[in-house]
């Protein structure tokens, strides 16, 4: 008997959000302690095209793990892989409930166009 080596890996969660491009930067420009509350430090000071995907990014992992109470923005964190490949950073409260619920890979997907911004994340077990 051959035993199989082969990982089976599951789809633990899926989230998608749409942003208005125009829409988050007036709300950014109202309130200027806003950018503080959605986006890590290393995220503040991109276009915003850029910020608007990254917040679709926060609210499609909070929709991908369940929406479980007490996450913060800043927990979910894009950076810039390689060849300019979006990467989730997960930390707090959404790293535990994403090793509770056994996440181990997450992907993401990134795109504007037309004035608006979309994020699809998937948590992977």
């Amino acid at each position: 008997m051959v035993a199989n080596s082969m990982l089976i890996s599951v789809i633990v969660g899926i989230g998608v959000d749409v942003v208005d491009v125009a829409r988050l930067s007036a709300a950014l420009s109202r309130t200027p302690r806003l950018r503080d509350r959605l986006f890590t430090e290393a995220e503040r000071d991109l276009p915003p095209h850029s910020l608007a995907a990254r917040f679709a990014a926060k609210e499609a992992v909070a929709k991908a793990l369940g929406a479980p109470p007490g996450l913060d923005h800043r927990e979910a964190e894009i950076v810039t892989g390689e060849h300019g490949r979006p990467r989730l950073s997960v930390t707090g409260r959404a790293a535990e409930v994403a090793a509770a619920l056994g996440v181990t890979r997450w992907h993401v997907s990134l795109s504007h166009d037309g004035g608006l911004a979309v994020a699809y994340v998937v948590a992977e077990g």
